[in-house]
């Protein structure tokens, strides 16, 4: 592996970090479980490991930011989640962060790749 295949890697994996709580919580206005949580995720780009994903929820859930509820009525026992109020209000909050931090990254990108000389 190239050094600099090695270090985007890395630095990929940090981004995501960051950005998979945001996916999360935006598709918890309603209910779901984990798997559908992965399977709609996968299908908007956003791929995250069960690995990640289930220390992800309990944590979200301990912070108060999630309710869970097990449906039982199934074969097979599953745990779903769902945005709580405070959920819902960090969520908001922190949509609003996320369009200013992709507004700001943007002017950044864009003056140091050159493309806005300021003449237009």
């Amino acid at each position: 592996m190239s050094d600099a295949k090695e270090y985007m890697d890395k630095l990929m994996q940090e981004l995501r970090r960051g950005t998979i709580t945001i996916g999360v919580l935006s598709q918890l206005s309603e209910p779901q479980y984990g798997y559908s949580l992965v399977t709609s995720l996968g299908e908007k780009g956003i791929h995250v490991e069960p690995g990640t994903l289930y220390p992800l929820l309990r944590r979200l859930e301990k912070q108060g930011l999630l309710d869970s509820k097990w449906d039982t009525n199934e074969a097979r026992p599953r745990k779903y989640y769902l945005l709580s109020d405070t959920g819902k209000e960090v969520y908001e909050l922190l949509i609003v962060e996320w369009q200013q931090i992709v507004q700001n990254m943007s002017n950044v990108i864009d003056v140091q790749g050159g493309e806005k000389d300021g003449d237009d």
